[in-house]
């Protein structure tokens, strides 16, 4: 059986190589690829249950991060009420499994249960066959963008650009 949960402390080790599992996987198919995560960042995020993962069959399926704020990539949309989901990664026995959908399913859930009219996320632009399954998920494309210069985000935004995803609730 499926479940969506908060990830703990002890889920650290398997996070990051979910990351490094997800960052092969996009060398091999996109322009942009994940340049690793800084830990403080991950613990913050668990610690502030920012972070879930999905669970089959008490495996560690995939992960995800939320955030309510994304000023460096949305700009002024930022004031809008929404969530932004971040880093989700798949454990490579379980790609293919549709997990993006079941991560708006919840997503919609928590956002109406916390007064949010959007759920929103960004990945790096160029991925044709990506951006098309998160289309496919229910989100609408807006478009490209350049982040602003930040050392408040990961080293993938420090080069290229993002294509920005949303569904309006």
């Amino acid at each position: 059986m499926m479940q969506i949960i908060n990830s703990t402390p002890e889920d650290i080790d398997v996070i990051f190589s979910l990351y490094e599992a997800g960052t092969q996987l996009q060398k091999k198919i996109a322009q942009k690829h994940w340049q690793g995560f800084d830990r403080a960042l991950i613990e913050t995020d668990i610690r502030e249950k920012r972070l879930w993962k999905i669970l089959e069959d008490d495996r560690i399926a995939c992960i995800f991060s939320i955030t309510f704020q994304d000023p460096f990539i949305w700009k002024e949309k930022d004031k809008d009420p929404a969530i932004y989901i971040h880093r989700i990664a798949t454990h490579p026995d379980f790609r293919g499994n549709g997990y993006v959908k079941h991560i708006v399913q919840w997503a919609r859930e928590y956002a109406v249960s916390t007064g949010k009219n959007y759920i929103r996320m960004d990945t790096g632009s160029g991925n044709d066959k990506l951006n098309n399954y998160y289309v496919s998920c229910g989100f609408n494309y807006l478009g490209i963008v350049a982040p602003v210069a930040s050392n408040e985000l990961p080293a993938h935004y420090k080069e290229g650009t993002s294509s920005l995803f949303e569904i309006m609730l």
